[in-house]
């Protein structure tokens, strides 16, 4: 098995972490619901990279056991998509 040179290892993970930076943008500019959706895709894409790389390809996406990384991922990724599509009105709602 061969290691990923420098940099190419942690591609994948620096891909998740520039969606995850969209996301923030988002919520910064007050669109607080599109940013955690984007944020919650931002996990469902490193539970399918996770899933398909290997753990030299991964790089830090790697936390634990492959399985226990993507359960985890995808878990809170689909948790945080169906609590920002879900939620209506809070306190910055008009009312």
């Amino acid at each position: 098995m061969t290691t990923a040179p420098g940099w190419r290892r942690h591609l994948a993970f620096a891909l998740v972490l520039a969606v995850v930076g969209l996301g923030l943008l988002r919520i910064v500019q007050y669109h607080w619901r599109e940013g955690t959706a984007i944020i919650g895709g931002a996990l469902l894409i490193a539970a399918g990279l996770r899933a398909l790389l290997s753990p030299d390809r991964a790089g830090l996406l790697v936390i634990r056991a492959r399985s226990l990384d993507v359960l985890a991922y995808g878990g809170f990724g689909t948790l945080m998509l169906y609590v920002s599509l879900t939620i209506v009105g809070g306190p910055l709602a008009g009312g």
